[in-house]
């Protein structure tokens, strides 16, 4: 298992690496002038060349990345071009507000989505099994805008029983502790808070949530499926052991794998991809503020916020094939 990770870690590195090269080649090549976008269409040429020099442009660009990644290397991104701060801490700021909305949509997909694949797997091609295959194939085709914004019309518009965008009321706002509202307000210990964060937190989870919980479903069952036609479940079947003991210990341990490889590769994909539910919901978190920081060519943040979504991507996919081990004892001697 040792080996495992640090043949991991390795390769992780150098995702890292490749990532930052591909990030960095991609904002110099698109179009327009970064010193022109700042000083206006009035600046002289004279200070737009001294502005040039001041941000390094004028350099050739394999010099520009060698400065680039040995200031990253000691956490130094730059200055934001557009809010003049620290560029990691401005990701840092918007992160939590993504990583809550995350960890609270792919909570209710796995616990939703687990137990209803499971459900579909032990009654397959009866009404039940259709019926769940149909909407799992409804949510991942539904486009996520679209139901974000239906669910909004809906509870938020029409039924008035949900807030239709921000973290809390403003009159509200608790302590910045953890910039998660929900914990902050946990942190507090004011019921009040806690029962509007949630409030605020429910409609875009529940959102977010839809794709994944569709996935995570429909690769529990077909797992379930594949795994009770297995020989030791058909000798567990045999011995006599109780229904529950086989379900739980021989199929859905088994199963579960290919499943937390889903749950993984979906949490990096809902800290990177959770832009269009931030902005219908009016969250200031990392997806939006990359958007906004590629739009007005903030070179600091837009090199910061990706490298800072590869390392956590990359994190995660390691976490994943550790937790292989606590499943599957053969993986666990390698």
């Amino acid at each position: 298992m040792i080996g495992t990770i640090s043949s991991r870690l390795g390769q992780l590195l150098l995702v890292i690496v490749g990532v930052s090269v591909i990030v960095f080649l991609l904002m110099h090549v698109l179009p327009g002038d970064v010193a022109q976008m700042l000083l206006g269409d009035k600046a002289t040429p004279q200070s737009l060349a001294r502005l040039r020099i001041q941000l390094g442009l004028n350099r050739p660009i394999w010099v520009q990345y060698a400065r680039f990644a040995t200031a990253a290397l000691h956490g130094d991104f730059g200055i934001s071009l557009q809010t003049n701060h620290p560029a990691f801490d401005d990701v840092l700021a918007a992160f939590p507000v993504t990583l809550q909305l995350t960890l609270t949509s792919l909570s209710i997909a796995t616990l939703v989505g687990v137990p209803l694949g499971v459900a579909a797997a032990l009654r397959p091609n009866s009404w039940l099994d259709h019926s769940l295959l149909t909407a799992t194939l409804l949510g991942v085709s539904l486009p996520i805008f679209w139901t974000g914004l239906m669910l909004l019309l809906l509870f938020g518009g029409i039924l008035g029983w949900l807030p239709i965008g921000g973290q809390m009321p403003p009159q509200l706002q608790p302590p910045t502790i953890t910039g998660m509202s929900v914990i902050d307000a946990l942190l507090t210990g004011q019921p009040e808070m806690i029962v509007e964060s949630l409030r605020h937190l429910l409609l875009p989870a529940c959102t977010l949530a839809l794709v994944p919980l569709a996935l995570i479903t429909r690769i529990t069952r077909s797992e379930m499926l594949a795994v009770m036609t297995q020989d030791h479940v058909r000798t567990a079947w045999a011995k006599g052991l109780p229904r529950r003991r086989v379900i739980v210990r021989h199929v859905l341990r088994n199963a579960l794998i290919p499943v937390v490889t889903v749950i993984g590769l979906q949490l990096g994909l809902l800290l990177s991809g959770a832009v269009l539910t931030e902005t219908i919901f009016s969250l200031p978190g990392l997806g939006r503020l990359m958007v906004d920081s590629i739009t007005s060519r903030d070179y600091p943040v837009v090199q910061a916020g990706a490298l800072f979504i590869a390392v956590v991507f990359v994190l995660v996919n390691l976490l994943v094939d550790i937790g292989y081990g606590f499943l599957d004892p053969r993986i666990r001697r390698r």
